[in-house]
């Protein structure tokens, strides 16, 4: 029988959307399964401030009656007017170990693209960096952090053959910690924020971290501008963001460098690992994902390295080093064994400079790929 691609048309088709990969990755040890509810306020144009300038699309791919593919195609109206380039974006892409579908999907999106007058297509490719960028090519054995995301291995053999290349990589480390913090490291925070009369924010309650949190995202649009894809995020967008996630980040794992004037110049938000938790959830918090995720949160033995900024003004002058003397510190005092960051570009060499003081491996790539018509 033929491939069937169905777009989606309705909620209800959104949801087979949604759960395709959770029986493709049924089997695996690897896949960590994003929260339904939180793909469905993705996908859904009245959920998403980012449909103020994005545009989607999303089909289904059936053979012998049964869902073994998706893909999801977006035009990013800001990052063509940002970046100059007329490329549409795939994204959720997932599909069985059959050319036929794979070709099938990605032909469908093309034509898409190509219908919007666009000249070429890249991915995968998300809303925003918020979202799902990047193919694993490398570490297929590894388990990905939650803001992370893994496929098979037979995925970029797929997408290679149909003439997509590389555009972007980007890389993942595990970092051991430590014994103990490195005296050096300990000088050299003492002299950065003394020369730049600058200060560790002491909160003990996210009700004292909200207060800071558009700040942190102002430093986030000054900060990630220039690199790979970014837009600025919105208003209404950073409305979202704080809502969803400042509601479960620990302060203990935050660590904020405030000015005199206490505004923030830089920030990295940590958090116990959660990807064993979200398997074991299984794409739900009710009736029992929250307690999962709840056990996880006490006595981890792994942190995942979520964000960390600086602004531009304040980029050169050591913060780094005191956001690695803090992570070191925080990691010690709640007995933990490694770190997992999350994609770093490849050619971001200032962060991975600093990976050479620890015991650490670059264990994951992820690659997105680009296709000019």
């Amino acid at each position: 029988m033929p491939i069937q691609i169905k777009q989606i048309q309705n909620k209800k088709d959104l949801k087979k959307f949604i759960l395709c990969p959770y029986k493709l990755y049924k089997k695996s040890n690897y896949w960590v399964p994003p929260l339904i509810k939180g793909e469905l306020e993705t996908l859904m144009s009245e959920k998403n401030p980012a449909f103020d300038y994005c545009e989607a699309t999303y089909w289904l791919a059936l053979k012998d009656n049964k869902h073994v593919g998706r893909i999801a195609g977006i035009i990013n109206h800001k990052y063509i007017e940002r970046w100059r380039n007329k490329y549409a974006g795939f994204s959720r892409f997932d599909f069985i170990d059959d050319e036929e579908v794979s070709k099938a999907l990605l032909n469908t999106v093309e034509s898409w693209a190509k219908s919007k007058g666009l000249d070429g297509i890249h991915g995968p490719i998300g809303f925003t960096n918020f979202d799902h960028q990047g193919m694993l090519v490398e570490g297929f054995s590894e388990l990905p952090t939650i803001a992370s995301t893994y496929n098979y291995n037979y995925y970029p053999n797929h997408v290679e053959k149909f003439d997509y290349k590389k555009e972007q990589d980007y890389l993942e480390f595990e970092v051991k910690v430590p014994d103990e913090i490195p005296e050096k490291a300990v000088r050299l925070t003492e002299i950065v924020l003394k020369k730049n009369k600058l200060k560790l924010l002491k909160v003990k309650s996210k009700k004292e971290l909200l207060p800071y949190a558009r700040q942190i995202f102002d430093v986030i649009n000054a900060a990630y501008s220039p690199l790979f894809t970014s837009v600025e995020l919105s208003e209404k967008l950073i409305d979202i963001y704080i809502k969803k996630y400042f509601s479960y980040i620990l302060p203990e794992y935050v660590t904020i460098v405030l000015d005199e004037k206490d505004k923030v110049v830089g920030f990295q938000i940590t958090m116990p690992s959660l990807s064993i938790a979200f398997q074991k959830a299984k794409g739900r918090l009710v009736p029992f994902g929250f307690i999962h995720i709840l056990r996880a949160l006490k006595n981890p033995k792994c942190l995942d390295m979520y964000l960390v900024g600086i602004l531009p003004e304040y980029q050169n002058k050591g913060i780094s080093a005191i956001f690695m003397k803090e992570l070191t510190r925080i990691a010690i005092a709640n007995n933990i064994i490694s770190a997992e960051t999350n994609s770093e570009l490849e050619d971001n060499t200032k962060v991975q400079e600093f990976w050479k003081y620890y015991e650490a491996r670059q264990h994951k790539r992820k690659r997105v790929y680009v296709k000019v018509f």
